[in-house]
């Protein structure tokens, strides 16, 4: 039988299907295999940022939302599967570069000690490693969920202390325009009726961040242009912090008119979060008319059969992408090979304001006793270990009130929920006050690696004074601890706290 009298076989269309479903997954398998073993592995190497991290989400009720992140970036991209059919990964050893970029971005943050930035550029190093395995279709078209993922990150801390102020800021201007008596001493509203500290926990970081979580959700799921979904996350920012003022001067309005600032301020955390509530309810209302959610057609093609190619270019793109992301952690724990003891601990004697009685080597005012240390680091030490221990000192309590006291340095206090218990913790290197900021931080690791002399030095004065306090009480603790801090800066004590901590800091 010549080949043109041969019978053709043709076979189903639904036979055809499965072959193409069939390739379709033996070509995802490998990856996803690949893809999973790369993240465990960096996942261990990247723990302490992972358990940082899910440590800030347990404490702190600004971040509580970090725990429905994955789940809603798990529900985005099953809601854009179909866009994936027909498409199989790419593998590409390019993307080494990007995860050697976040390499290198998370060892500068390592040396500088900010734990955010070191948690960004983890997850920078695993993103890159999706693209290194999938490709860079399958990432662009997985480009919602994956992007989401940033809200992993409890970022946003830096901001509390400008929140603070512009919160202050337009409590002030609202007393103003309402002509009601007052008194502004930085973030201390003074009024006939009592006094409203604006506190961390009245910063509004809490309301901003999971708006900017429920805004990115809902510009990614309601529209497809990129300048609405701009928009959108600009409201989701401004709206909330506007809100927060509005709120604070509420609080502060209705005790004016109640007669009582404690009466107001009870329970005012809880009365955000309906107002914040009852905000995003009308910023989604408002949005729903310019909606652009209509589906997207689902792109068709034919499954490519796997190539050796393929497979190769899969075990150089694993490769490359965990080698570019790893070098950094490996140069920085070689770079710590040995370790650096921690600080050692002196107590200091403090002088007596009027009104405070020296007791040993502490203060007794009134009911309140106040103790001082200082803690000398090792010139080697990073920076990152004297923040640690400085938030070790004053406590991690989400609702505790923080301010600060300016005193012959920057005095950071914070005082413990509902008590009298206060801390106050100011650094020096070198001879001269630190800051926590970028821009000290980087100075100091440039005068580190340039050999300048000098070692950390922490001041600590505690407050110790009733566990259960009312807000006179807690008000009364903060004006004490303010004025020893200011006695001891006057420069009338030789071999006092501040001159002693400022001494043993120019040591090498």
């Amino acid at each position: 039988m010549n080949e043109a009298s041969r019978p053709a076989v043709i076979f189903p269309a639904g036979v055809a299907a499965r072959q193409d479903e069939r390739r379709g997954q033996q070509g995802w398998a490998v990856p996803l295999l690949a893809l999973a073993a790369g993240l465990a592995i960096l996942g261990h190497v990247f723990l302490p940022e992972i358990e940082a991290a899910v440590s800030t989400w347990q404490r702190s009720a600004a971040y509580n939302h970090c725990w429905l992140v994955l789940p809603v970036a798990l529900w985005l991209a099953w809601t854009r599967r179909q866009r994936l059919v027909g498409v199989l990964p790419a593998p590409t050893p390019l993307a080494a570069l990007p995860a050697l970029g976040a390499g290198l971005a998370w060892l500068l943050a390592e040396r500088l000690g900010v734990m955010e930035g070191r948690q960004f550029a983890a997850l920078g190093v695993m993103l890159s490693l999706v693209l290194g395995v999938l490709g860079w279709r399958v990432c662009r078209l997985m480009a919602a969920p994956l992007a989401y993922l940033v809200f992993l990150v409890p970022f946003g801390a830096f901001l509390v202390p400008a929140l603070q102020d512009i919160t202050a800021w337009m409590i002030v201007l609202g007393l103003k325009v309402l002509d009601i008596p007052h008194h502004a001493d930085a973030l201390v509203i003074e009024l006939a009726v009592g006094n409203f500290l604006v506190a961390e926990a009245c910063a509004g970081l809490r309301f901003i961040v999971a708006s900017l979580a429920f805004g990115a959700l809902y510009a990614l799921t309601m529209f497809r242009s990129p300048g609405r979904r701009l928009l959108v996350m600009v409201l989701a920012l401004v709206v909330p912090v506007i809100a927060n003022g509005l709120r604070a001067l509420g609080i502060v309005l209705l005790g004016h008119y109640l007669g009582s600032a404690e009466a107001a301020a009870a329970d005012h955390l809880v009365y955000g979060w309906v107002f914040f509530s009852v905000i995003i309810l009308l910023l989604t209302l408002a949005g729903l008319p310019f909606r652009e959610d209509g589906a997207e057609p689902a792109p068709v093609a034919p499954f490519p059969a796997p190539t050796p190619w393929r497979r190769s270019g899969l075990a150089w793109a694993v490769s490359f992408t965990l080698a570019g992301g790893l070098a950094a952690p490996g140069i920085a724990a070689a770079l710590d090979r040995g370790g650096v003891a921690g600080p050692e601990v002196e107590a200091v004697a403090l002088a007596a304001p009027d009104g405070c009685t020296g007791e040993g080597q502490g203060l007794r005012c009134g009911a309140m006793t106040l103790s001082a240390q200082i803690l000398r680091f090792p010139a080697a030490t990073r920076w990152s270990a004297v923040v640690a221990e400085r938030l070790r000192l004053g406590g991690q309590e989400d609702e505790a009130v923080t301010f600060s006291i300016q005193a012959g340095a920057r005095w950071e206090a914070r005082q413990a929920p509902g008590s009298a218990a206060t801390v106050a913790v100011a650094a020096w290197h070198g001879g001269a006050p630190a800051g926590d900021g970028l821009r000290a931080r980087a100075t100091r690791l440039w005068g580190g690696m340039q050999g300048e002399a000098g070692r950390p030095v922490l001041a600590v004065v505690a407050l110790q004074g009733a566990t259960s306090a009312s807000g006179s009480e807690m008000r009364q603790a903060r004006a004490v601890l303010r004025r020893v801090l200011e006695h001891q800066a006057e420069g009338q004590h030789p071999g006092g706290l501040l001159e002693q901590a400022r001494e043993q800091s120019r040591g090498s």
